[in-house]
């Protein structure tokens, strides 16, 4: 078989899933329409490595795939429009785009023994969390429960909740290889500007005073891009777990938002004044993932604390900012 074909390679999972396999000896091609990830020094470094390679394509049209070779060893299902912003300013857009990607690559896969891992998502579970009917740590088996179909935060949980259930039947049905796994706040280097870590670096080191910080006692359990990337080989890699969906995320360090602000403040040097404010509207008090069946299957355990995760993600933001000039 021909490598690996990673979809969304130029994004946040991606790119560092691509990295990791590559460093590993990897034959990879990545295939991105770069609308988010970006064709910045890292990616082009990463595809100047040999065996890397990428394939602009749009998912969403018909036929995006058919350029590609048909023989693979694993396909890593990432291409998604994620954020909170997306999805509040243009959710019907969100839902286009992560339901035509998955049904098209599916139509496309070739089912020669390939394993396919669909990358969903934490927000499945925030219904029911919100309506006190599911535990957290929460289980892969809870009921999904879509409280307002009309809410724009919504829109990214349901597009991800069809996309799995359009892999696990669509796998049934023809006899394939698939693995579902519902990433659970990760972070770190790359990630783009608008995710929690992120920001509150970028905020910190513009100096903003007041600081402002939206839900503060609010919990997360975060996990770092290469725990995440260690559960999605292991995962791909277990036959046992073929056919599953697993959570995927870091359940030793949960944190309250009020103390991820000071190991972000203390990185920065920075004493600012702190403004309390509401948590953004739809957000879960707590998230957490039971990890008990990604242990399982496969062994897995987290390895990068919280406090080193942050100083290493902190510092990729602030080279970044100064490469960029990015003054705020």
């Amino acid at each position: 078989m021909s490598g690996v074909l990673i979809l969304g390679g130029a994004g946040f999972i991606g790119y560092h899933l691509a990295e990791r396999l590559a460093s590993d000896g990897r034959r990879v091609t990545l295939v991105d329409d770069l609308s988010r990830g970006r064709l910045d020094p890292e990616l082009r470094a990463l595809c100047a490595r040999p065996g890397v390679t990428l394939h602009r394509a749009d998912l969403t049209r018909p036929g995006a795939l058919d350029d590609l070779s048909r023989q693979w060893e694993q396909v890593y299902l990432l291409a998604a429009v994620v954020g909170v912003r997306n999805v509040e300013t243009d959710p019907a857009r969100v839902v286009r785009v992560n339901t035509l990607a998955v049904l098209n690559v599916l139509d496309w896969l070739p089912g020669r023994g390939e394993v396919l891992f669909f990358a969903s998502t934490s927000e499945v579970y925030a219904g029911g969390v919100m309506a006190g009917t599911v535990p957290v740590p929460t289980p892969e088996d809870v009921p999904l429960t879509v409280p307002d179909v009309a809410a724009p935060r919504f829109a990214y949980a349901a597009s991800k909740i069809l996309g799995e259930a359009a892999v696990l039947h669509t796998a049934r049905a023809r006899g394939l290889r698939a693995v579902i796994g519902r990433f659970h706040n990760v972070y770190g280097p790359r990630m783009g500007a608008d995710h929690v870590i992120p920001e509150l670096s970028l905020r910190a080191l513009r100096r903003e005073d007041p600081f402002r910080v939206y839900g503060g006692d609010q919990r997360r359990a975060f996990c770092h891009v290469a725990d995440a990337v260690d559960a999605v080989t292991r995962l791909t890699t277990t036959e046992a777990a073929w056919g599953h969906v697993v959570n995927i995320g870091n359940d030793a360090d949960e944190t309250r938002v009020d103390d991820l602000v000071r190991i972000v403040l203390r990185l920065a040097q920075f004493e600012p004044v702190i403004e309390a404010r509401p948590a953004p509207a739809g957000s879960v008090a707590r998230r957490c993932p039971d990890l008990h069946r990604l242990r399982t299957l496969t062994g897995f355990a987290p390895k990068v604390a919280l406090d080193a995760g942050v100083a290493d993600t902190f510092t990729w933001y602030r080279q970044w900012r100064e490469r960029e000039g990015e003054r705020g």
